[in-house]
């Protein structure tokens, strides 16, 4: 085989391993990975030093409650398979000799190493393919969860509309939609818009979320007052709350076209912050308490008249708090520095250069939580 040859096949092993990524890019996504297991584990881990304890006594301590904190992440098979592995790697090697009746010495040489090694491979490719599985079905669960959020705004009579999600992992929490609901009597259909976030992450929180979407979307069908249609999702969110521990916080909001008015209930989210033409800055705060914490809490609901170049934007906590690699949070204030600067571009454009300026500012630092963002400008 010629060199070319040689050098050929070894491009193609290196793109299938990388899949065209750059060192710089591995590297990148290697550290993030890092951080990310790092977190995993440390939160089981008490770091705190002891008044009167040695240095090395402390870095004994933080050093086995992590060994534990990684060992306990294993069923007990495997726990016991590690141990073993982890004692075969640290013991040396043994050679025995022996002398036969015929006069000849025989040797046997059992490297240890090299069984700890491959216990540790076996144990990695078990661990790999649990993986596989979870992240095949974490794949399907995400590819439900984008049939449950619209993909486009529908179009809303006097508002241009632009959101987008992205979930700290595979799934998320988050929650907005916009869809139309009927009018009572004679009166022409109005549009619900929410935004929500359920406390947590990751598939706990995505399961509720599809609770939320469900019950939004029954409980809407029926003419009622905004707050108690609010108030019935409440009491629908108390029964799966797990006593309030998996609580949601939301913003729903009925626009009226005819009239232009906005009224809204918020429940316990941040508050959507509403920039007039003039460039004032109205905060919508009115509601109650978040949803699953307790039974009969009251909602009461808040107005505002949308006017025309007037801006809404509704986001959740992933949004403002998403934190950069000196733990410094990107925040409301720059979050409204980009709405005012952009205040003359389309909700799309305007949209797409916040979500950049974020990934500027937060760069190679892990993503923390969901992120989710609407904004509506009134035409």
């Amino acid at each position: 085989m010629s060199q070319h040859d040689l050098r050929e096949r070894a491009n193609q092993f290196w793109l299938r391993v990388t899949e065209g990524m750059l060192i710089s890019e591995l590297w990148s996504q290697f550290r993030t990975d890092a951080q990310t297991g790092y977190r995993l584990y440390s939160k089981e881990v008490d770091s705190t030093r002891v008044a009167g304890v040695d240095h090395w006594r402390h870095f004994g301590s933080v050093a086995t409650q992590f060994f534990w904190a990684i060992l306990e992440k294993l069923t007990p098979a495997r726990r016991v398979l590690l141990l073993i592995a982890l004692v075969l790697v640290f013991v040396p090697g043994g050679e025995w000799t022996w002398a036969t009746k015929s006069g000849t010495v025989k040797v046997f040489a059992l490297d240890f190493h090299f069984y700890g090694g491959l216990l540790l491979l076996v144990l990695l490719i078990l661990e790999v393919g649990d993986r596989v599985v979870m992240k095949r079905d974490l794949q399907i669960a995400k590819e439900i969860q984008a049939w449950l959020l619209p993909a486009n705004p529908p179009p809303v009579p006097g508002l241009e509309i632009a959101f987008t999600t992205r979930a700290a992992n595979t799934v998320a929490g988050d929650y907005y939609d916009v869809f139309s609901r009927p009018g009572e009597g004679s009166a022409g259909n109005t549009f619900l818009i929410a935004i929500a976030d359920v406390a947590g992450k990751s598939i706990p929180a995505a399961m509720l979320m599809a609770t939320f979407q469900a019950s939004l979307k029954t409980l809407s069908s029926t003419h009622g007052k905004l707050t108690e249609l609010v108030s019935r999702m409440n009491r629908y969110a108390c029964s799966n709350s797990q006593n309030g521990r998996r609580f949601t916080t939301a913003f729903i909001a009925e626009f009226d076209p005819a009239s232009r008015r906005l009224t809204y209930v918020n429940a316990g989210h941040n508050h959507p912050i509403l920039r007039r033409q003039s460039g004032v800055i109205e905060r919508l705060g009115i509601g109650g308490l978040p949803l699953g914490i307790m039974e009969d809490a009251l909602y009461e609901s808040g107005e505002v008249i949308l006017q025309k170049g007037d801006w809404l934007a509704a986001f959740t906590d992933g949004v403002v708090e998403a934190e950069n690699s000196f733990q410094q949070e990107y925040g409301e204030q720059r979050f409204l520095t980009m709405l005012h600067s952009g205040a003359m571009l389309t909700p799309p454009m305007l949209l797409n250069t916040i979500m950049v300026d974020l990934d500027r500012f937060v760069g190679n630092a892990p993503q923390h939580d969901d992120i989710t963002c609407m904004l509506l400008n009134s035409a």
